[in-house]
């Protein structure tokens, strides 16, 4: 292993060659796509072939897909006029919109009406997967899209969200996702683009790397490459699990994302676990990387009943398509090795 080791791509993964290219290919054209003349018919096309890419990989109609700037802004969209429930363990962007009262079951939220709940397929931190009932009112897709075999028509969900930079694609770009006739009140208004309902000329140049990595995203899946994925995360847990320290891993139990393990070593503050693989050359995270730079404790774990001790103390280690066996077992050498010392300290005082 040589260089710095990258394990946060569930904050954000790498841009794919085939988004850089379709991107790069992009900035030549010059027109806008509201305009009706050859040059704004061109940049038009973009726009609509990113429309059909996303509208395959993701398993939607295309006249159901609305470009946004975010999954947060999508969320937003879908989740300003109504008043939704959810168990406390969704993600910031939906969490600020509804009513955090559903039971949590150790990772499971217990859905009582499907129709007024908001629901995440993937969590961001633990990785634990959520069953999405019909008629689901809103259900977040961002982590689950392109590494897991999912069809938003398929879900049971009448709203959804997803991002660009989760799979491969530019950051600054995402998508709201609706079941068609499913009411919607513009929040940006303006020039009237996608078909009214989120004004604003569209990114044009993230629009053709999204619809890139989308494509190539559903290749990489159906041809395997997750559950390769997968089997290294099950080699960093099973020398965690190896090493007979106190480590306990979050979700192990259930059906999680391929590439996601979260575990706490309780007493060591995950901040600090965080800074220390970071000056050994690996970038893990302490949960969600959408609160400004700020690390606390975990609301997701706390929400899933583990204490203050043993939620502060957790770190999030998620693969990508790029991580390899030996990054995998030289960062569980490094961390369990940092892990003991931490250990004798604390014996010693």
């Amino acid at each position: 292993m040589s260089g710095r080791v990258y394990l946060d791509h569930n904050a954000t993964t790498p841009l794919r060659d085939e988004a850089r290219i379709a991107m790069v290919a992009a900035m030549d054209v010059v027109g806008n796509p509201s305009s009706v003349h050859s040059e704004g018919r061109e940049s038009k096309s973009i726009v609509e072939n990113a429309r059909s890419q996303i509208s395959k990989a993701f398993g939607v109609g295309a006249h159901d897909i609305v470009f946004t700037g975010s999954a947060t802004e999508a969320a937003a969209l879908a989740l300003k006029d109504y008043e939704f429930q959810a168990g406390d363990i969704e993600h910031d962007s939906v969490a600020a919109w509804i009513r955090p009262d559903l039971p949590v079951a150790s990772g499971a939220v217990q859905v009582s009406d499907p129709a007024i709940t908001a629901l995440q397929m993937a969590n961001s931190e633990t990785g634990i997967l959520q069953s999405v009932p019909d008629g689901l009112g809103f259900c977040d897709m961002t982590q689950a899209f392109g590494k897991l075999p999912t069809s938003f028509n398929w879900s049971g969900a009448r709203m959804g969200c997803a991002s660009a930079h989760k799979l491969g694609g530019p950051k600054g770009v995402g998508c709201l996702l609706l079941k068609p006739g499913q009411e919607l009140t513009t929040q940006i208004k303006g020039g009237g683009q996608e078909m009214g309902r989120r004004a604003g000329t569209e990114n044009v140049i993230g629009l053709a790397g999204f619809g890139a990595a989308a494509e190539a995203a559903s290749l990489d899946l159906a041809n395997g490459k997750w559950a390769k994925i997968e089997k290294l995360r099950n080699i960093l847990e099973n020398a965690l699990e190896a090493s007979g320290k106190p480590i306990i891993l979050i979700g192990a139990e259930w059906r999680r994302l391929p590439n996601t393990s979260c575990f706490s070593a309780p007493g060591w503050k995950g901040e600090t676990q965080v800074m220390q693989m970071d000056l050994a050359g690996f970038a893990v995270s302490a949960g969600s990387a959408c609160s400004s730079g700020k690390v606390k404790t975990s609301r997701v774990l706390r929400a899933m009943g583990y204490d203050e001790d043993i939620a502060s103390s957790a770190i999030r280690v998620s693969l990508g398509l790029q991580t390899t066996e030996d990054e995998i077992e030289q960062f569980a050498i490094v961390w369990l090795a940092a892990y003991e010392r931490f250990l004798v300290r604390k014996a010693t005082r």
